[in-house]
């Protein structure tokens, strides 16, 4: 079997993801993108059970994969999904002294997620998913 072009050209693409949430955020550096999307993805995971996240993982590209498991606690305490503006303060609480992400993190990086994903794969794995883990993906 070929080396996986996904995997040949992971740092590429998590690049260009990064880029996409720095320019859409207005932010400066793709550090703050990271950050931001690192936010994100926590929130998100603690709400699912631990089968969801692995399903909604295995939906992401290769460098987002990896974000969204990094720093996993998988026996943290699972939360229930919240209004955005909710848990867009949570995001804002990773790295705080020197978190810039916006009020709408969330609907910034869903959107840009959505430009960076295969949306039949992901939309068949929110799906299965509960419906707040859905609408939590909903672009702006």
């Amino acid at each position: 079997m070929p080396f996986p072009s996904e995997y040949q050209r992971a740092t590429d693409h998590f690049c260009a993801f990064l880029t996409e949430v720095r320019d859409r955020c207005g932010y400066g550096s793709s550090h703050q993108a990271y950050t931001t999307v690192q936010g994100v993805f926590q929130v998100f995971r603690c709400r699912l059970s631990l089968a969801d996240a692995i399903r909604f993982a295995g939906a992401l590209p290769v460098g987002m994969r990896a974000l969204f498991i990094a720093d996993w606690d998988p026996d943290e305490e699972r939360l229930p999904f919240i209004d955005h503006a909710q848990m867009n303060c949570e995001v804002s609480q990773l790295r705080s002294e020197h978190n810039f992400s916006t009020r709408t993190a969330i609907e910034e990086v869903a959107t840009c997620l959505w430009l960076h994903v295969d949306r039949e794969k992901l939309e068949a794995v929110l799906a299965k998913l509960p419906t707040a883990a859905a609408d939590f993906w909903s672009p702006v």
